[in-house]
């Protein structure tokens, strides 16, 4: 009865065969060369080969632009420079009224106020619309050269023929090979996630179900970060958070968590949430320590840090995971610490985090792009880069209050990072300015009009 058989059914078996066979290629792959080196905390090396040849790349269409640029008479890159205004050594606001009134040897005897002392709070009004310190913090890190993504710059790719279609490979590179796999690792290392510490979480034993998930979580992250092609470098490691201490660190990207979390287990602070993340949520803190608080919690200060201080205060459980910022900067500087997390009476544990964004930007806008969407265009970038460098411990030293030990570490973390230590809150970009700062800069200017003399007389 073979005749009855149709060509067309031959076909759709052969493509269906064909597809059974390249799914199982693809599951051996990850099985062997990626989720097996996770579960083991091995590596084979092949992503710093793949690093060492992207940076290969990259070089060689960099002098290919700059030639091609030359060639043509165009201007490659914006002109270099540290902002939009070129400004002078900062001076302090008496210096600077007294130039204006062109009295260099001092104010006068008697307070009073001239009309030329208004253009010094104009022109540094105007630069500060111009070329302000917190603004630019949010928008993505400039580059140097082209590392092949038109998130980088769009008009590079123009520049050559070979250009584009190098480009062009790229994208099918990315997106037809990296991305699927990325995805793939990501969705097993979250489905691992989520059964094992629930079951984790059933064991009577509390330290064997404590051993078991830390090791759990350990694996589930190590998959996680293989999503993201991460390649991490680690600095210091005898300095790294122990139990009964916090570990704050600068914060760029919400996989911040993940980079330090693949070489230790931390116990997380955040918020409820729904949906997928309050399943993950729900999963991890059956089989360990997580402070959840809900969202009518979070503005009770006295209850977060009671539940904090009572953490620490046991020595059995991980180490807190903080990020004081309270929001994700880019990548070139720290901004203002909240000042809870250092009133806690307890070792605080400082960590710099500096991205390599010639493979990819990390920093999340949060304001233009969802946490999904987010993702997706790390996953579709060429890697994630880092060096990680734990700090000395530090506590609060005698005398010293929450705020001046959070400035403290905050600018311990931008020195070690390279980053700029900038005093700003990182709220300022969904909020206007505190009073405090216009009052301060109120009282600067009384005191260069009183002088010597008291200001409350």
């Amino acid at each position: 009865m073979s005749w009855f058989t149709f060509p067309a059914d031959n076909l759709l078996c052969r493509c269906l065969g064909i597809s059974i066979t390249c799914l199982h290629v693809w599951l051996t792959i990850l099985l062997v060369f990626i989720i097996t080196p996770a579960v083991l905390g091995v590596s084979f090396g092949i992503r710093r080969l793949y690093l060492r040849t992207l940076l290969k790349i990259f070089e060689w269409a960099t002098s290919r632009m700059e030639k091609e640029a030359k060639e043509k008479n165009q201007q490659l890159y914006k002109p270099c420079s540290n902002g939009i205004i070129a400004k002078e050594q900062a001076s302090s606001l008496q210096q600077e009224i007294q130039e204006l009134r062109g009295s260099p040897s001092g104010l006068p005897s008697v307070p009073e106020f001239e009309l030329a002392d208004i253009f010094y709070f104009c022109r540094t009004g105007v630069e500060s619309i111009l070329d302000d310190e917190v603004t630019k913090r949010f928008s993505a890190q400039e580059l140097e050269g082209w590392n092949l993504l038109t998130r980088s710059n769009y008009n590079f790719r123009h520049i050559s023929v070979r250009l584009t279609v190098l480009w062009g490979l790229g994208v099918l590179i990315r997106y037809g090979v990296l991305l699927p796999l990325r995805v793939t690792l990501a969705v097993v290392g979250i489905c691992l996630l989520l059964v094992l510490t629930t079951l984790v979480g059933f064991l009577p034993n509390k330290e064997l179900r404590f051993y078991l998930s830390e090791k759990v979580h350990l694996m589930c992250y190590r998959i996680c970060v293989k999503s993201l092609t991460a390649i991490i470098t680690y600095h210091n490691r005898e300095n790294k958070p122990k139990t009964g201490g916090i570990c704050v660190s600068n914060h760029t990207t919400p996989i911040d968590v993940i980079i330090l979390a693949n070489d230790g287990c931390y116990s997380m602070v955040g918020q409820v949430h729904g949906g997928l993340m309050g399943m993950i949520q729900r999963a991890m803190v059956k089989s360990s320590h997580h402070i959840w608080f809900e969202r009518s919690e979070v503005k009770d200060r006295h209850l977060v840090a009671k539940r904090l201080s009572d953490h620490v205060a046991d020595k059995t459980k991980q180490p807190i995971l903080i990020f004081p910022e309270g929001t994700c900067i880019n990548n070139t500087s720290v901004m203002m610490f909240k000042k809870g997390s250092f009133e806690i009476a307890c070792t605080v544990y400082p960590v710099a985090i500096k991205y390599d964004p010639r493979f990819g930007d990390a920093f999340w806008n949060s304001s233009k792009f969802g946490l999904v969407s987010y993702l997706l265009r790390m996953m579709s970038s060429w890697a994630v880069v880092c060096s990680v460098w734990y700090l000395p411990p530090m506590n609060r030293e005698e005398g010293e209050d929450a705020v001046q030990f959070a400035n403290r570490v905050k600018a311990a973390i931008a020195a070690q990072g390279g980053l700029v230590d900038l005093i700003w809150d990182g709220g300022l970009k969904r909020a206007k300015v505190k009073d405090a700062f216009k009052e301060e800069q109120q009282k600067l200017y009384s005191e260069v009009l009183v002088g010597g003399q008291e200001t409350g007389d």
